[in-house]
């Protein structure tokens, strides 16, 4: 077998591991950012990579991708950092965040939308930190989050959780702490 995602060297009729179905997620969530994919290829594609049983039924569906061939694992559908430091930062549209995504606030306000990024695969997790700062992130409106966070003299507000959201929709889990700011996580609307 070629070095295709999942793994190289797999036998193809190996069952496939939800590690590789959000590996193979992730490369079409960065085809669809990129232009590589129309929407409805994106959601076909995506709906047969999370029904898919073996590696076999997973390479096909990045097989013409470019980034098929890239090692998992790699920074930019991990790990992503961004900071507002002393500044405001605003990051909306259609992008792809990390699988773990650090956002930190210090002495100023990061504002993210997640409502039409591409999600890297089914569970995100956020880091949020802010000192003397704020940072406010809309979640998908199907979403689940999760609160694992804390705050020492702030404001931490997440809504999302307890039942609510889609349960096929993708689940945030949100962690990081807030002192002497503003946290606030919200479902975004539906569009």
């Amino acid at each position: 077998m070629t070095s295709l995602i999942p793994h190289a060297g797999d036998d193809p009729a190996q069952r496939a591991s939800d590690a590789d179905r959000d590996r193979v997620a992730a490369i079409l969530g960065e085809a669809l950012a990129t232009g590589r994919l129309t929407s409805v290829e994106h959601s076909d594609r995506l709906e047969a990579a999370y029904s898919a049983m073996t590696v076999g039924d997973l390479v096909p569906l990045v097989r013409d991708l470019p980034d098929a061939a890239r090692p998992p694992g790699t920074p930019s559908t991990e790990r992503q950092r961004i900071a507002a430091v002393g500044s405001k930062i605003i990051r909306r549209g259609r992008w792809v965040p990390g699988r773990h995504t650090e956002l930190s606030a210090v002495f100023g306000a990061l504002i993210v939308d997640l409502t039409d990024a591409v999600l890297p695969g089914r569970e995100v997790t956020l880091e949020l930190n802010s000192f003397c700062g704020k940072v406010i992130v809309a979640v998908p409106a199907d979403a689940r989050v999760i609160d694992e966070g804390s705050a020492v003299f702030s404001k931490r507000s997440v809504t999302g959780g307890d039942g609510e959201g889609d349960s096929d929709g993708p689940l945030i889990r949100v962690t990081g702490n807030a002192r002497f700011g503003k946290i606030v996580v919200y479902r975004g609307r539906r569009r």
